[in-house]
């Protein structure tokens, strides 16, 4: 068990090195393109290559990464996001700077959710017992999570080298982003070092009640079809948009909005083993479902809060049930696959979850535009709650392994 387990420390480890650059390139790449004199338009063409570029790797992950290799398919993915950050500093043309992000998968929703993680979902059941799985999930997340919200700090280094230092801006942001390089590159070198047994595994019935192949990837779509659901739900309450909703009915500061955001963030972390301790008592499905049911619900109540304290602790309540769902949905999506389909069943996930969450923010600001604030988190609550009652019903049969007895 020492290789396997020693594979987890190494997934371990990419991840948070990943939510490191994740989270600073989020912050710094609208604004390190528009310093170097592109306009918004070109910013935006940059951005968006490097969101298909996102969408590319996870479909490469998906339906190709079990070929080629797991290992060998991570080192790749990982040193060409680090090359695309290098190019990104180096070229000043517009067209090689949307093959970088295209290339490179440059990723500025603030956390991965690209090819790379697929991979380390699919390797991670492998590393533990089926009554640890959701643990092992549970710090997955929390370090990408933390890795995110450390490499936002991150962002504040070009101005620091610059007032600091004297570093003439324009190097100061070059360096930043030989930083995030410099972070995916080790990475890179953490996924090297993956044993044989990451690689995909023989061809075996799963232990629980989907035998056939066919009812397996009949599970796995209509799982992906939930998902795009609850991604399409979350797109309207983002935390962009919850933000923007709470200075315009309260009048608050930002500096009250990043206090109230950074708690939000530290329950999330913290529910992350909550949910992994009441999966093992209430079962995987039971927990997804019946904590981010109240979530929704208190989502429903944050337009009717009357003043911004009452708001702020509906607010940090609801986060601290939201996002419980996250590890207690990867570790039973694993755990009703067989091994050798995990990469194509986390895979196909993510895709699902990416496609159906892009034309939500669109739709949401422009009800916010039209006077009704409201309309967005009404709308994402209820899109939530029917995903929640949906998956309650399809999926409370289907019970992982840990959950047999």
């Amino acid at each position: 068990m020492t290789r396997p387990r020693s594979d987890r420390a190494l997934i371990y480890t990419a991840a948070l090195l990943r939510g490191l650059a994740a989270g600073s390139i989020s912050v710094l790449a609208a604004v390190y393109l528009a310093k170097r004199g592109f306009d918004e338009a070109e910013v935006g063409m940059v951005l968006t290559a490097g969101f298909v570029g996102v969408a590319c790797g996870t479909a490469y992950s998906t339906f190709l990464a079990d070929r080629v290799g797991r290992r060998r398919s991570l080192v790749v993915l990982a040193l060409l996001a680090a090359g695309g950050g290098l190019c990104l500093a180096l070229f000043d043309s517009r067209w090689a700077l949307t093959a970088a992000a295209f290339l490179g998968m440059l990723n500025t929703q603030g956390s991965d959710r690209g090819g790379a993680q697929a991979l380390e979902q699919a390797i991670l059941p492998a590393t533990a017992a089926d009554r640890d799985r959701t643990q092992v999930f549970a710090w997955y997340n929390a370090l990408q999570d933390i890795g995110a919200a450390a490499g936002a700090l991150l962002a504040a280094l070009p101005a620091l080298l610059r007032d600091s230092f004297g570093v003439a801006e324009a190097h100061a942001y070059d360096a930043t982003l030989i930083g995030y390089a410099a972070l995916l590159a080790a990475a890179a070198l953490a996924y090297a070092r993956l044993s044989p047994a990451a690689e995909r595994g023989a061809v075996t019935a799963p232990a629980h009640a989907l035998h056939a192949p066919a009812a397996v990837r009949r599970a796995v779509r209509n799982f992906s079809l939930l998902s795009a659901m609850d991604a399409f739900g979350g797109g309207f309450i983002g935390s962009a948009l919850i933000a923007y909703f709470l200075y315009l009915r309260f009048g608050v500061s930002e500096g009250a909005l990043a206090a109230l955001f950074l708690a939000a963030r530290i329950m999330t972390v913290l529910s992350h083993f909550v949910a992994a301790w009441l999966s093992r008592r209430i079962g995987l499905v039971n927990t997804m479902v019946f904590t981010h049911l109240p979530s929704g619900i208190l989502l429903l109540t944050l337009p009717l809060a009357p003043s911004f304290a009452v708001a702020a602790a509906l607010f940090i309540v609801r986060e601290g049930l939201s996002e419980m769902d996250v590890p207690t949905r990867q570790s039973y999506l694993m755990a009703i696959v067989p091994e050798h389909e995990r990469a194509w069943a986390a895979g196909l996930s993510q895709l699902a979850r990416a496609s159906a969450r892009v034309a939500a923010p669109a739709l949401a600001g422009s009800a916010m535009q039209a006077g009704a604030l409201w309309a967005p988190l009404v709308a994402g609550a209820l899109i939530k709650i029917a995903y929640d009652l949906l998956l309650w019903r399809a999926f409370r049969r289907i019970r992982p392994p840990e959950e047999q007895a």
